[in-house]
């Protein structure tokens, strides 16, 4: 198995560390309208007035499609993302509306999109953004892409497949939502994992430490692999020591 050149970089977030696809729209607006400056919190005013005024999306690109790209340069790339949710939020972005925002949509747009799948669509409808994500080396989509949404509703074979993904490309595990009870007592999780220390090990590279906290939790009576000697283990940047 190749390893990928793409390093963990933490998802542009708050400096408080709210997610938004695990935080309410209501908090998120009041987290940004403590946040913001006034310049800041007036832009998002107006956009979310046009996101009421103009829901979903008929006929050519809706106003508050073009605010999406302007979330950035307008909120700072820290609050992007929430402020990016808390307009499709407003705009009652269906499945044809996500749809659409997430291909067209830059990286930065992709993950807000996915970070809002929890808050705008019920059922699985939009599974296929969320697997189109986990196809990606991009750290930052795809840890929104393991968030609450794929929780609830990526199938399992997809989901363990997800959570070896995070671990070959250093996003952390704790990015991976409701993992304690979607890995509790998974053996097929837990026989996966055994395979991906045991390739780690006989090519003498570390096995991650977020491996073991998987393992333990889809097999509590495991033994840990062995760690390969003179070796640490992959750090949050997804970098070997």
């Amino acid at each position: 198995m190749t390893r990928p050149h793409t390093a963990w970089e933490t998802p542009a977030a708050d400096t408080e560390g709210t997610t938004p696809a695990r935080t309410s729209p209501a908090q998120l607006h009041d987290h940004l309208r403590t946040h913001l400056d006034g310049a800041a919190r007036a832009w998002l005013d107006q956009a979310l007035d046009e996101a009421a005024a103009q829901p979903g999306i008929r006929g050519p690109i809706s106003v508050w499609e073009l605010r999406l790209a302007e979330a950035g340069r307008r909120c700072g790339a820290e609050h992007a993302d929430a402020a990016r949710v808390l307009i499709l939020h407003t705009a009652r972005a269906g499945i044809d509306a996500v749809t659409r925002v997430y291909h067209q949509g830059t990286a930065a747009e992709r993950r807000s999109v996915l970070h809002a799948l929890p808050h705008l669509i019920e059922g699985p409808d939009a599974l296929p953004l969320v697997e189109d994500a986990l196809r990606t080396n991009d750290t930052s989509v795809l840890a929104a892409a393991v968030g609450p949404y794929a929780a609830r509703h990526l199938a399992p074979h997809l989901w363990r497949h997800a959570v070896l993904k995070c671990l070959f490309t250093g996003v952390p595990v704790a990015e991976v939502a409701d993992l304690d009870r979607r890995a509790h007592t998974d053996a097929e999780l837990a026989r996966m994992l055994r395979d991906y220390a045991a390739e780690r090990t006989a090519a003498g590279r570390p096995v991650p430490d977020d491996l073991y906290r998987v393992l333990t939790l889809s097999d509590p009576t495991a033994t840990p692999p062995a760690r390969t000697a003179g070796h640490g283990a992959r750090g949050t940047d997804g970098k070997e020591s």
